[in-house]
């Protein structure tokens, strides 16, 4: 899981959405609260931002240079599934800067 430290290279910002209660934004609940201080501190200037509102659908977004941004529907997804979707995003990040 190399990738995980470079997150601030490919990243300028991480957005991660969910609803404070509903079983579908579980998982991502789940995913921030085992994920958060490890990606925080390997990545200490990287904007990570956790959003919670009542009834949102789980999501995450990503911002790349030039405001590019790219979001992931979480719902349905496993705590696994959504840190290699957090992967997916951080690579997409590398190759737009190639």
């Amino acid at each position: 899981m190399a990738w995980r430290n470079q997150l601030s290279r490919n990243l300028k910002e991480l957005r991660i959405l969910f609803c404070q209660t509903s079983p579908a934004s579980a998982p991502a609940r789940s995913f921030v609260e085992k994920n958060y201080k490890d990606l925080k501190t390997l990545n200490p200037k990287l904007s990570i931002l956790i959003r919670e509102c009542r009834g949102i659908e789980p999501q995450m977004w990503a911002r790349y240079d030039m405001g590019v941004e790219k979001g992931i529907r979480l719902e349905g997804l496993s705590e696994p599934q959504i840190l290699k979707a957090l992967e997916d995003l951080a690579k997409a990040g590398a190759s737009t800067k190639a």
